[in-house]
């Protein structure tokens, strides 16, 4: 029996020693994760809501766990402060301009307590400083969103279904295009010719870098032409004289044009006038064509002449007459005083 009682209580004692050691493992874990055997320090934050932050929860800095919150209690007005734990090796990259916020580990994880932020010009954090805090987005907030942008999804999938379905039906231009043959048929044609003229387009490209190479060579006379200047002025004389030249010729023309006008109307004058020579009802061709009507005027000229001569000499003989010669003596007083007259005024 003693030997019984001894084995039982040797197992009894590796029993207790095994509980004791896990004991003692289990509060060295524990007090690992909670940072109780680390040096730490106190920083606080101010939030209007934690959104079911708890005591024990991690606080995060960078994504690396830095602390644990220690107490949450009431301040000010409807406000909560959170106590939070930092390990002191982690201080020295915390700035006093450094925020925190509430957020989650995971989707739908417990709630942790995130620092970010904070630039180096800005000295360190110390033992007991409060931080600045950011509202973050709650889960109703997040899920209010996914609900928004379920309903818009929802909303898209009917527009596209019905989209579809007028397709199927023929509805619309691009349906049309897919369920009608002669819509289809057209639309290769339209394509085919677009093809063409691509084809076309690509060959007057050719051509176009065809005539530029040459333009580009030199000793050619385009190239003269685009880069000599003395050709281009000589070009633009050229053009200038012939352009005169061509103004000239149009004035000459407009010039013969105006003499043939005044040649054919001259003409027409003549073919008038001899028409009125021979027609034997006018004077003119009387004289010209009658012979008796000539002879007659032959004779009233000779006896005009005649007369004339007759004539003068009865005027001398008047001129001598003593009653008469009183009268011409005045009228030639008169005549010889107004050329008199006439000189005066003529000289300056």
């Amino acid at each position: 029996m003693s030997t019984e009682s001894t084995k039982r209580s040797v197992v009894v004692g590796l029993f207790v020693l095994a509980g004791i050691v896990i004991f003692i493992a289990g509060v060295f874990v524990l007090g690992g994760q909670q940072k109780r055997f680390t040096k730490s320090f106190k920083l606080m934050a101010v939030f209007k809501d934690v959104a079911g932050l708890k005591v024990g929860n991690n606080v995060w800095f960078s994504g690396v766990k830095i602390g644990t919150v220690k107490r949450i209690s009431f301040f000010g007005n409807a406000q909560v402060e959170v106590d939070m734990s930092i390990e002191q090796s982690s201080q020295q990259y915390i700035r006093k301009d450094a925020d925190a916020s509430i957020s989650s580990d995971g989707l739908i994880g417990n709630k942790i307590v995130v620092i970010t932020g904070g630039t180096p010009v800005h000295p360190e954090v110390e033992d007991g400083d409060r931080i600045k805090t950011t509202a973050a987005l709650s889960s109703d907030q997040i899920l209010a969103t996914l609900q928004e942008n379920n309903n818009n999804l929802l909303r898209v999938t009917n527009d596209f279904k019905e989209m579809v379905g007028n397709l199927k039906r023929g509805k619309g231009t691009v349906g049309a295009v897919l369920t009608d043959s002669m819509v289809a048929n057209n639309f290769k044609r339209a394509m085919k010719n677009l093809e063409r003229a691509s084809d076309n387009t690509v060959k007057v490209t050719g051509s176009v870098s065809l005539f530029a190479s040459k333009l580009n060579t030199k000793g050619t006379l385009a190239n003269e032409l685009v880069t000599d200047t003395t050709v281009f002025r000589r070009l633009s004389r050229s053009a200038t004289q012939l352009e005169n030249t061509a103004r000239s010729a149009n004035q000459t023309v407009g010039n013969m044009n105006k003499a043939s006008e005044t040649l054919s109307r001259t003409s027409d004058n003549l073919n008038k006038a001899s028409e009125k020579l021979n027609n034997t009802n006018s004077p003119l061709g009387v004289l010209l064509t009658d012979q008796e009507s000539a002879t007659n005027l032959r004779t009233a000229l000779r006896n005009l002449s005649q007369g004339s001569a007759v004539l003068n000499e009865d005027l001398k003989a008047a001129q001598s007459n003593f009653l008469l010669r009183g009268f011409f003596r005045k009228q030639a007083k008169a005549t010889a005083k107004q050329k008199a007259d006439s000189t005066a005024a003529a000289k300056p």
